[in-house]
């Protein structure tokens, strides 16, 4: 695929990148991907970590929006030609992902032994003891005695940032819960992971087709990481869409894996995509 938005010289398939070195001495036989958020937006840090060996620059799209990540993409070519680094690019969709949605970014305190109601009503301000969430067949799949957690990453036991709910009570479409720590929440939106239980949402949501078809088609990417994939089907059905896309038809896929699905389906799911992802944090 050639990516002549960040080529400093002929073109080449920037995926190439990802081959083992041809040199015969201490050949580097790893490759580094790293997110550029808002620490690493600038040409100085994109450059210090180009140096510093990053082969793929990786685009969270789950944060942030198109002006943000263009204006860190434009940033990355002035920082490639400056180091003379190469530096693939990947977009990282949004999926199916459970959050909470707080539009009054204010903290929300949590404490440890009262109950919470997470609700699907998203035109409620989110409180102590109601937090509206973007999903509204919650009720429909869980049950008193499901675990649900909220937050970023492992849970250590020892959370204040994040917080470990035990589901009481089904309520219609609302889902009660008992707090098992006291933790307090902070910004607009919180990821929600529920152990064991099948969300019937598309992997390749809209806003991921929207993002992919504009951001992405303009930028070329190298690399689409296919954020919650479950199944085969979902990097089959990623593959048709972007062959749909002109250049992006050899964009390769990177199979996030990020739940207890997507593990149980991963020998089928390595056989569709040209590489995985283990997602540490939400599997923790």
């Amino acid at each position: 695929m050639h990516s002549n938005h960040l080529l400093l010289e002929e073109p080449i398939r920037m995926a190439s990148i990802l081959e083992s070195s041809k040199s015969t001495f201490f050949p580097a036989m790893s490759r580094i991907v790293g997110t550029l958020g808002i620490n690493s937006q600038s040409v100085e840090t994109i450059s210090a970590c180009l140096k510093a060996g990053m082969s793929v620059a990786r685009f969270d799209f789950s944060w942030g929006d198109a002006e943000f990540h263009q204006k860190t993409l434009e940033n990355l070519k002035i920082a490639i030609k400056s180091t003379k680094k190469l530096c693939a690019v990947m977009l990282d969709t949004v999926g199916p992902e459970l959050q909470v949605v707080n539009k009054s970014e204010r903290p929300i305190s949590l404490q440890e032994e009262t109950l919470v109601v997470l609700t699907p009503d998203q035109d409620k301000e989110a409180t102590s003891n109601l937090l509206p969430i973007n999903f509204s067949g919650l009720s429909k799949v869980v049950k008193k005695g499901d675990t649900i957690f909220i937050g970023q990453y492992l849970f250590t036991g020892s959370e204040t940032t994040s917080v470990w709910l035990e589901v009481t009570e089904v309520n219609g479409e609302e889902v009660v819960c008992l707090i098992k720590n006291s933790a307090t929440l902070s910004g607009p939106l919180y990821t929600l992971h529920v152990s064991q239980i099948r969300i019937d949402l598309p992997t390749l949501t809209d806003k991921d087709k929207e993002v992919i078809s504009t951001w992405g088609v303009r930028n070329n990417i190298d690399f689409l990481s296919l954020s919650y994939t479950r199944h085969a089907e979902d990097v089959r059905h990623a593959r048709e869409f972007l062959s749909k896309l002109g250049d992006l038809n050899q964009t390769q896929i990177f199979a996030k894996i990020e739940n207890v699905e997507g593990l149980n389906h991963f020998d089928e799911i390595l056989q569709e995509a040209d590489g995985i992802i283990l997602s540490r944090g939400n599997l923790g």
